[in-house]
């Protein structure tokens, strides 16, 4: 099985910047459901926000490796 890095890295750029961003607007609703009380699942904020970095970690990775 295939790493999630591996995942994120078979990417387009176009596809892993709208993934940040989806995963962005994400924990932004998260935060809004964690501070008005209705969040049920408060251990999505912490997968999301790891997420965000994989795909930032590949992005700059990939930054690096073209320069």
């Amino acid at each position: 099985m295939a790493s999630k890095a591996e995942d994120i890295r078979n990417l387009s750029a176009e596809e892993r910047a709208q993934k940040l961003k989806d995963l962005r607007d994400e924990q932004f609703n998260l935060r809004f459901q964690h501070s008005t009380g209705q969040l049920e699942n408060t251990a999505r904020m912490r997968q999301v926000r790891r997420e965000i970095a994989q795909v930032k970690t590949v992005m700059n990775e990939q930054v690096e490796a073209a320069e």
